[in-house]
């Protein structure tokens, strides 16, 4: 029978935080830049300028048809060569976190962009219609009234899609980056006791993300109340 020994973890507590650090550096790059490249699609699919809009669309289509794991392993290989290439790094600089920040964030662009774009749907013609006839023109009313109005009703999907990004972190494995998921996996092959750090990751990634899916759910009912 299998003997459970928990003792590797005290000690191994400050490299875990690190990885932590580094999944939590991931997940607020990829959301800020998610959502602001994520909105500026949403308005482009929206655009009159069909160019502008089929290259939108495409964008979106191919990134949310492509497994996340694909596409860290692509920007993995593409971007280190890129920014040393481009800012004459040394071969031995470790480009992985930036390579995983570029990857998420490009690729949780083309789901925010479409709760996004439902976002904006979801916002009455009459507001558009009462903007225009005070006078702003189409990117004003788009600024000033429609993406607020947008942005209050998409905070629980905008929070639900940050907790998926949170937990899609540990995929950055591919890269040998040492984030909370990989930093527990390295400890407990280390010390040979790879189930007991990895229970110890996942009740950590159960209880931040439990504790979040609550405060979503509370945003929700105070949205609907």
């Amino acid at each position: 029978m299998y003997e459970y020994d928990w003792s590797s973890i005290p000690g191994a507590l400050p490299f875990l935080a690190h990885g932590m650090r580094v999944s939590l550096e991931i997940t607020a790059v990829a959301i800020v830049v998610g959502i602001v490249w994520g909105t500026m699609l949403a308005v482009l699919r929206l655009s009159s300028v069909k160019p502008l809009a089929w290259l939108a669309a495409g964008y979106v289509n191919l990134f949310r048809s492509v497994p996340l794991v694909m596409v860290l392993l692509w920007f993995f290989l593409i971007v280190p060569q890129f920014l040393q290439d481009l800012f004459n790094l040394g071969r031995a600089t470790d480009t992985r976190l930036v390579s995983a920040m570029v990857g998420f964030a490009l690729f949780e662009a083309a789901y925010y962009s479409e709760i996004i774009r439902a976002g904006i749907h979801s916002v009455g013609q009459g507001q558009i219609a009462a903007a225009h006839a005070l006078g702003m023109t189409r990117g004003q009313a788009l600024r000033l009234v429609v993406l607020p109005q947008a942005f209050r009703n998409m905070v629980p999907l905008l929070l639900t899609q940050a907790i998926i990004l949170f937990q899609d972190t540990s995929l950055v494995y591919v890269s040998a980056l040492a984030d909370f998921f990989g930093a527990a996996y390295k400890v407990g092959e280390r010390d040979g006791r790879i189930v007991e750090l990895l229970l110890f990751a996942g009740a950590v990634y159960f209880v931040l993300c439990y504790a979040a899916s609550r405060l979503v759910r509370r945003l929700q009912r105070r949205a609907a109340a």
